[in-house]
């Protein structure tokens, strides 16, 4: 069995840039600042930390900015429902081949580990048609830093399947550095697709285990090969 855990921004799907904004109006409402979000590197971050680093630069205490995340998370969230447009919204090449056949297979279980809140993962991917291959994963709701995510999905795809994977057992598939950092932190492998917004040789360097450009045609990747314990 092999468990996989998938990124969504840059890896399944780009939103063709509106989220940036909705997260950026939710913010001002609740905080009265969205402080410098144009220069924010979203890439990797989950959304919690996301809203406590912009803040943080902006001079606003931490207390506040603790005391109104739920506020801020809920009125984001009720935004993008309201406003996401999926004519926008783009499916990485490849995508929608690989997830029905991957989902297919006995020996493979399919998650998600991703810095969106999971009403914003399901509104996302929805949009799209992609939700449902997803049954478990975890998401910003779950930590501030996307090292604090790995355990969570281990710990989910072990309910959710009755099998206890090992980090071994799993791969981390996403776009970015912070991606990669997590699996190595976990000693889980990870694919890394330059479909995001870094460099193939960038996500080399970091250490990842399989560098591609993008997932077109990946069906037979090694990185979703099982062979038995």
């Amino acid at each position: 069995m092999k468990l996989l855990l998938f990124d969504i921004d840059g890896t399944l799907v780009h939103s063709g840039g509106q989220a940036k904004p909705v997260f950026a109006a939710a913010m001002l409402e609740v905080y009265g600042t969205a402080g410098e979000i144009d220069r924010y590197d979203f890439s990797g971050k989950l959304d919690p930390r996301i809203v406590v680093d912009l803040l943080a630069a902006a001079g606003v205490e931490r207390e506040t900015i603790d005391g109104r995340l739920d506020a801020v998370r809920e009125n984001y969230l009720a935004r993008l429902e309201r406003t996401l447009e999926p004519a926008r919204m783009r499916v990485m090449p490849g995508i929608r081949e690989l997830l029905p056949a991957l989902a297919g297979r006995d020996d493979l279980v399919l998650g998600l580990l991703t810095g969106n809140w999971r009403d914003g993962a399901r509104i996302k991917l929805g949009s799209v048609g992609l939700w449902d291959y997803f049954r478990f994963g975890s998401f910003g709701d779950d930590g501030l830093d996307r090292r604090e995510l790995p355990p969570v999905a281990l710990d989910r795809a072990h309910r959710h399947s009755g099998y206890p994977f090992t980090p071994h057992e799993a791969v981390i598939v996403g776009d970015s550095l912070l991606d990669v950092d997590c699996a190595r932190a976990y000693g889980i492998p990870c694919l890394a697709v330059a479909t995001g917004w870094t460099e193939a040789s960038a996500l080399a360097a970091a250490g990842a285990d399989w560098v591609v450009r993008d997932l077109e045609g990946a069906q037979a990747h090694p990185a979703f090969a099982t062979r038995r314990r």
